[in-house]
């Protein structure tokens, strides 16, 4: 039997997926949190093979903060993202954070039940759209922006100086231009603005 936890802060959707979990004999819900840090705090004390976790909350603390929490407990659940984001950096920073695998909210009720039994037993699950955007990533591994560089076009994007940046990532102001003009050349671009905007328009960002 699998015990599973629903992580989502819209008790709609936790009804949608209690009602089509109940149909599995094999899959047991044990519980539901509606907050990044009551997932954590479930786990920490309660039995559970698999988090149906989503990735925002609303505020405060992520999906993305509360899978890496959760793998580090003794005895940690395995985690499987269901959500509606499918940029690079959701993806990427999930996977880094311990997910196990990443599906989408659309993803079809049988394929998702396939995927819960495959995240439970630990093995790798991405939907094929995530999937094939990771192909891509690969294949334009040379054009594509590490995580690193993730972070400092998000903050350029909300308007900080290099100067703010070195000191919000703990770089120096020298390490942060290194990084934009690596970015610059990555993108094809030559300027900050340019850049929010190429990224964006990529979905790196």
């Amino acid at each position: 039997m699998i015990r599973l936890l629903l992580a989502d802060d819209h008790a709609i959707v936790r009804a949608g997926l209690r009602a089509l979990l109940a149909a599995a004999d094999d899959i047991d819900v044990v519980g539901e949190a509606a907050t990044a840090e009551a997932v954590v705090a479930f786990c920490a004390t309660t039995p559970v093979d698999l988090v149906l976790m989503d990735l925002s909350f609303g505020g405060g603390r992520s999906g993305v903060d509360a899978t890496a929490e959760i793998r580090a407990l003794p005895r940690p659940a395995n985690v499987l993202v269901v959500t509606n984001y499918d940029t690079d950096a959701h993806i990427l920073g999930a996977i880094e954070a311990g997910a196990c695998g990443y599906i989408l909210k659309d993803t079809p009720p049988p394929e998702l039940l396939a995927a819960v039994r495959s995240a439970a037993a630990g093995e790798s699950v991405l939907s094929p759209a995530v999937a094939s955007k990771l192909m891509t990533r690969v294949r334009r591994a040379d054009t594509t922006l590490s995580p690193r560089e993730i972070e400092v076009l998000r903050l350029v994007a909300d308007g900080r100086s290099n100067r703010e940046i070195a000191k919000e990532l703990f770089l120096s102001e020298t390490t942060v231009k290194s990084h934009l003009v690596h970015i610059y050349a990555k993108l094809g671009v030559r300027s900050r603005t340019s850049a929010v905007a190429r990224a964006r328009e990529q979905g790196a960002i």
